[in-house]
């Protein structure tokens, strides 16, 4: 009988873990409904129920649900876009970083990591609107939970792959990449380079107004609070690791 030639397998144009693309969906398919579904006053709503308004803090009794929202809009937020460019470039950076931290910690470690970062970026603001000369913002946008995914690839990303040996044949096998310490991220030139560079340039978007005399539109400490939550949760999920593989 003569062999039956294979089809070679094809491979995906994105191949990125299923929960990336699942909160990349979940994000495109909310701002797709709202943008056919609602009008002006109902995209108002939207995000008076769905975004971050760190003035509910202080002032709670002049928006519609008080300070309940701040219950859950420190993560939903994360999930409305102001338009198509803000969520394409959202998506694009969720892609490349949340990939390779997608592949290392799951599922679960994502979707903590993403969600927190969120968190984290709504706080930050909140606490920098404190000191600002403007005190009233709306928070939304994936980027605290982006950044936050930014942070925790910069912990291995650029590390060495450690290689073992295959306890059967005593080949080498490629273990992957340990994760870096907090001083170890600092002292691979690599890693250092890029977060002096992205922090540099989130500091340039908040010193826009004193540079260029006008305001950027971008919530730049929520980036910043973001990727500092990313840069230490690699910690946690490690260690709650090492716990489960304990007999």
């Amino acid at each position: 009988m003569a062999d039956t030639p294979q089809q070679p397998q094809r491979e995906p144009i994105f191949n990125v873990p299923r929960v990336i693309a699942i909160l990349i969906g979940v994000m495109w398919v909310v701002h797709i409904a709202a943008d056919l579904a609602l009008d002006d006053y109902g995209l108002g709503n939207l995000r008076i129920w769905f975004a971050f308004i760190p003035d509910r803090i202080t002032n709670s009794a002049q928006w519609q649900g008080g300070a309940l929202p701040l219950l859950w809009t420190g993560f939903t937020h994360a999930f409305l876009h102001v338009d198509y460019m803000h969520l394409f470039v959202n998506t694009a950076w969720l892609m490349v970083f949340g990939t390779p931290v997608g592949r290392r910690y799951g599922a679960s470690g994502v979707l903590a990591i993403f969600l927190l970062g969120a968190l984290a970026g709504a706080i930050v603001q909140s606490i920098a609107l404190l000191f600002s000369i403007n005190q009233f913002a709306i928070l939304l946008g994936a980027s605290g939970g982006v950044s936050a995914l930014t942070g925790a690839a910069m912990r291995f990303i650029f590390e060495p792959i450690v290689v073992g040996k295959d306890p059967e044949t005593g080949d080498p096998v490629a273990l992957g990449r340990r994760t870096a310490t907090l001083a170890g991220v600092f002292a691979n030139p690599r890693s250092r380079t890029f977060i002096i560079f992205w922090m540099g340039l989130n500091l340039l978007i908040g010193f826009a107004p004193f540079i260029l005399g006008a305001s950027v539109a971008i919530a730049w400490e929520a980036h910043i609070g973001g990727f500092v939550a990313g840069l230490l949760l690699p910690s946690v999920l490690d260690g709650v690791a090492r716990r489960n593989q304990r007999p």
